[in-house]
């Protein structure tokens, strides 16, 4: 179809695919908001019950509240998370990886405003325990914690992981899933959130990496570049060519491809 079309049509039909998928991915946490707005009975008990256990446990164990608030709040805090996106971004951007870094840049920046617009339009209010073991400003639906871990691991993730050694991926994306899983436990472990808001923030952010994504995978298509997986990041060039700040990845790429094309042309003329 792509090859009897003209490229307004091909650029249409990915608009529609990538409006149509992103739907899909905001589908889960649909389902989640509406489960939360309507009190659903067996969701209520869920929270109540492991807020209530955890809590029982933090207070048992005083030490490892201590644990809980440094992982929380330092190691896979939104500030730790936004400071590692934003050296990237400075990072692609004196690498003139322009686009690359607008797309990661948009996708942590939309993921803020996202959840903040979803904190204050479903109002949920924070677990409220007896002899509480922290604190948390604002509403509850969805975590905020987790939906930056979200964001933020997928946005290092997919720009990285090109520069990462095949027998190291794995690791990356266990070390990824462990922030993002770990931050919503810490959440739950010190009674600030419910599960079913970490699941939201979880949800909601999948959906917001998701939509730039596919924008970023339509403009690839738009000028002619192969379709890449989430094993491969974003942008596969980066691992064949590192720009020098004058150069755009794309352009060193093209570069290295047009000196090897020349090298083999001098060898069958010989």
């Amino acid at each position: 179809m792509s090859a009897r079309t003209g490229p307004d049509a091909r650029f249409g039909m990915r608009l529609v695919a990538t409006s149509a998928a992103t739907a899909l991915a905001a589908v889960p946490f649909s389902i989640a908001l509406v489960l939360v707005e309507s009190r659903w009975p067996p969701l209520r008990r869920l929270d109540q019950g492991a807020a209530e256990w955890l809590h029982r446990t933090a207070l048992d164990h005083p030490a490892w509240v201590r644990v809980l608030e440094f992982l929380t709040h330092v190691a896979w805090g939104p500030l730790t998370m936004r400071l590692l996106v934003a050296a990237v971004v400075v990072w692609l951007l004196w690498h003139r990886a322009l686009r690359l870094a607008a797309w990661a840049a948009v996708t942590a920046v939309a993921g803020g405003l996202v959840g903040l617009l979803a904190k204050n339009a479903v109002e949920r209010a924070r677990p409220h325990l007896p002899d509480p073991v922290s604190q948390a400003p604002g509403f509850s639906f969805p975590s905020g914690h987790a939906m930056t871990a979200t964001t933020s691991c997928a946005v290092l993730l997919l720009v990285l992981l090109p520069l990462v050694p095949r027998a190291w991926r794995l690791p990356a994306w266990a070390l990824a899933v462990a922030a993002v899983l770990g931050v919503g436990g810490t959440r739950v472990a010190l009674g600030v959130h419910w599960v079913s808001d970490v699941v939201g923030g979880w949800l909601l952010g999948l959906a917001v990496v998701t939509a730039t994504t596919l924008a970023f995978e339509a403009w690839r298509g738009d000028i002619g570049r192969p379709r890449t997986t989430p094993a491969q990041g974003l942008e596969p060039e980066l691992v064949t060519a590192h720009p020098e700040p004058s150069a755009g990845v794309g352009d060193a790429a093209t570069s290295a491809h047009r000196s090897t094309a020349q090298i083999d042309e001098r060898s069958a003329g010989r």
